[in-house]
């Protein structure tokens, strides 16, 4: 592959690395070369979920790909097209390989696209170290969408860990982003608790008792909570799984529907084999009382995701740390001449991208 011209390591790093790698290939209309892919795990190399992502976005922009294979640690991927081809597309990822993350690589293309785009995905839906279906679809869309993101989201079937065989589409239209500005945080003025369970644990109530460990373990007496629990049990996959997520809604006061509520924040956790139900949905409730007790307006996770779009959008978040994953994402970005500030804020981190700031495609 000709004109190669970003060398970027993987040794300690992993997935996350090279789904944002390629995204910003696209994005700055660069081609990389990534060695030592998804270095730092036990099991290097490209596992299914990440097959997946490179073989959908390399369709997506027509890109020229090396390494394209189950195991391979060295990848070449070269975009082929300035603007994306919207159309239909569909994706079985093959294994519980996250669908979510999959959507997390393709989101900030909606501002490359010509016309909208429908991607069909097949995998995991609710696994661990991703986010949750319920995550994705309440939390992470209803707050890009306030920035201009064109996105909407169905889902037609749950997949949990082992087997996946959950099915969700995403659609984007094309998108312009207005600066992302979440520095402030307003009062929490509702906790609403999804909680999902494989219809082979129906009998056993674990959807209903984890949202009940949910909120008994929830400290919101600092917040006018209204606190609401949606249990559903799912046709699903052989895997008998469950998951739970805590949506917070932050009022900034200044907008009246759901879609444009100031913030949003997340907690979810997963069923593991041998731990209660109640226990499941403590831990999220855990991860909500420790966010209630900050002041930053996004939680620990969004806080990393969005890093993608303040490259494309310019903008500055207030993030509760700097986490290893936010230090990566940061450092990512630099390595593509965007500029990254980083300043610490009392309990906080404000972290500020300005796309048109000197050494950036804009000023070029």
């Amino acid at each position: 592959m000709a004109n190669v011209v970003r060398e970027l390591d993987g040794a300690s790093a992993g997935g996350q690395f090279l789904r944002t790698t390629l995204t910003l290939a696209i994005l700055e209309h660069e081609p990389v070369r990534i060695t030592n892919v998804r270095g730092d795990r036990s099991t290097p190399g490209l596992r299914h979920q990440h097959l997946a992502v490179l073989e959908t976005l390399a369709e997506l922009a027509a890109a020229d790909v090396s390494g394209a294979e189950l195991g391979a640690e060295t990848i070449e991927f070269s975009p082929g097209r300035a603007r994306l081809a919207g159309g239909d597309y569909a994706v079985d990822i093959g294994t519980a390989g996250s669908v979510t993350l999959l959507f997390d690589a393709v989101l900030p293309l909606a501002t490359e696209l010509e016309s909208p785009l429908s991607l069909t995905a097949t995998g995991g839906t609710d696994v661990a170290w991703s986010p949750p279906l319920d995550y994705f679809r309440r939390v992470k869309l209803p707050l890009l969408r306030q920035f201009g993101l064109a996105a909407a989201f169905e889902w037609s079937r749950r997949g949990f860990y082992p087997d996946g065989g959950g099915r969700a589409t995403l659609h984007l239209a094309p998108s312009s982003l207005e600066p992302i500005e979440l520095t402030d945080r307003a009062r929490s003025t509702a906790i609403r608790v999804y909680s999902t369970e494989a219809a082979a644990l129906a009998d056993r109530n674990v959807a209903h008792r984890q949202a009940e460990g949910a909120l008994e373990r929830l400290d919101a007496r600092d917040c006018d909570c209204e606190l609401v629990e949606r249990s559903e049990t799912t046709a699903a996959s052989d895997s008998p799984g469950s998951a739970v997520v805590l949506v917070l809604r932050i009022d900034d006061g200044k907008r009246g529907n759901e879609e444009s509520w100031g913030s949003l924040a997340g907690f979810g956790a997963f069923g593991e084999r041998g731990v209660p139900a109640e226990r499941v949905g403590e831990n999220a409730a855990d991860a909500a009382n420790r966010f209630l007790d900050g002041t930053a307006p996004v939680d620990r996770h969004m806080a990393d995701q969005l890093l993608v779009f303040l490259s494309v959008a310019g903008g500055r978040v207030r993030v509760p740390a700097v986490t290893d994953h936010v230090e990566t994402s940061c450092a990512l970005l630099e390595s593509f001449d965007v500029p990254v500030e980083k300043r610490p804020e009392n309990d906080t981190v404000v972290i500020a991208v300005d796309p048109a700031a000197p050494g950036t495609d804009a000023d070029t």
